[in-house]
């Protein structure tokens, strides 16, 4: 991923700034889809076609990894090796996402593209993150 296509993403040219604000979008999107599966776990469930005991656990992990995130945004200069576990936990979750729909899952119409939906977010997540602190290493 070209700087220039980071630096217009991010509306900066400073890679510490870049990967603090995509870590903090992804706390944002992360936590807010948390909450909205634990305080909703059984309509979103029914909606999605997947059990609401189910979402209600993936909401609080979520919820919780949201936060997690937001933490390591908020730090001046985020750990390399925290940001690589949070690139690693986001590609294994796109991953995870696409298996259990291929594998386990028997989801709704809208569950069927909603998960893909969020596994794609997420993996966008982690490369923006990945090449924020590739770039914050080279700077």
């Amino acid at each position: 991923m070209s700087a220039t296509l980071l630096a217009g993403i991010s509306r900066t040219t400073e890679p510490r700034i870049m990967l603090r604000r995509f870590l903090a979008l992804d706390a944002l999107v992360t936590g807010a889809n948390g909450l909205a599966y634990a305080v909703a776990s059984g309509p979103l469930g029914r909606l999605l076609g997947v059990d609401g005991g189910v979402v209600l656990g993936l909401g609080v992990c979520l919820t919780v990894y949201g936060a997690g995130v937001g933490y390591l945004a908020s730090r001046a200069q985020p750990a390399a090796a925290a940001v690589k576990v949070v690139v690693d936990a986001n590609l294994a979750w796109s991953v995870l996402s696409i298996a259990a729909l291929a594998l386990w899952l028997e989801p709704s119409t809208a569950g069927t593209v909603w998960i893909p939906l969020q596994a794609l977010t997420v993996a966008a997540f982690a490369v923006l993150q990945w090449s924020a602190l590739r770039a914050m290493a080279r700077h």
